[in-house]
């Protein structure tokens, strides 16, 4: 759970590497969002910790395509690994192209990400049987990464995050860092997403999750640094078979 003693704010940047900017699963206009991202990792901010979450699958891992021998972005059903199907935990899975397998070029930080900065790196999707979009845990809550043990020691408050994909892992993320009581923030000139719909915003401040931008940010944290209080940039505002559910 979040502290409320004072503003220790955390950065976390998901998801930047190769495959998701230039490779098979590259994220529309991925390159456009590194330099502003550089920018936050090289300024001297004080983020308690500036933390990278990365996908780190094996190479039959249950979201890829090929692992069932369907077509690319067909959809399958998956279930809790280990139990009997139980229809009411399904959960309908885009398959997608093989990519960030661990050890693999794909699943490196783009070269031009500025990865020296990372205090830390949380890795995700590293079991064959479970998906996992966020970097706290997965949809059935049987894998928890060492993201909120990593948060809760260093008392944080709020979290701030950019990366990819909006829709996606970005948003899982996002979702779960409100769930375990943190003020959360998406610097959205700093995301982009697989798809144009926008949803994904809306379904975010819907749960409480803010949106800000890289100059807002900077102000906002230099300022509470400076020990000024400061309004928030903006204010907050079942199938059998379910869509992926964060």
């Amino acid at each position: 759970m979040a502290s409320t003693d004072n503003f220790k704010p955390v950065l976390i940047v998901v998801d930047v590497q190769f495959d998701f900017v230039r490779g098979s699963l590259a994220v529309p206009e991925a390159e456009s969002i590194i330099d502003g991202i550089n920018s936050l990792l090289d300024s001297n901010l004080p983020f308690i910790k500036k933390i990278a979450t990365k996908d780190y699958h094996p190479p039959d891992h249950i979201s890829f395509a090929t692992t069932h021998g369907k077509p690319l972005l067909s959809t399958t059903t998956i279930y809790p690994p280990g139990q009997e199907k139980d229809e009411s935990k399904a959960l309908e899975q885009v398959l997608w192209p093989v990519h960030c397998v661990a050890s693999t070029p794909g699943a490196d930080f783009l070269e031009e990400l500025h990865s020296g900065a990372f205090d830390a790196v949380v890795y995700k999707g590293t079991n064959r049987e479970i998906e996992s979009y966020s970097a706290f845990h997965d949809p059935w809550k049987i894998t928890t990464t060492e993201l909120p043990q990593l948060l809760s020691a260093n008392g944080v408050t709020d979290v701030f995050m950019c990366g990819l994909a909006g829709d996606y892992c970005v948003k899982c993320t996002a979702l779960d860092a409100v769930d375990y009581g943190y003020k959360t923030w998406i610097i959205r000139d700093a995301v982009k997403s697989v798809s144009k719909s926008g949803a994904e915003w809306t379904e975010m401040e819907e749960r409480g999750v803010k949106m800000t931008s890289i100059a807002e940010v900077t102000d906002m944290i230099r300022n509470r640094a400076r020990g000024e209080r400061e309004d928030d940039p903006k204010e907050a505002t079942t199938d059998v078979i379910r869509r992926w559910q964060c």
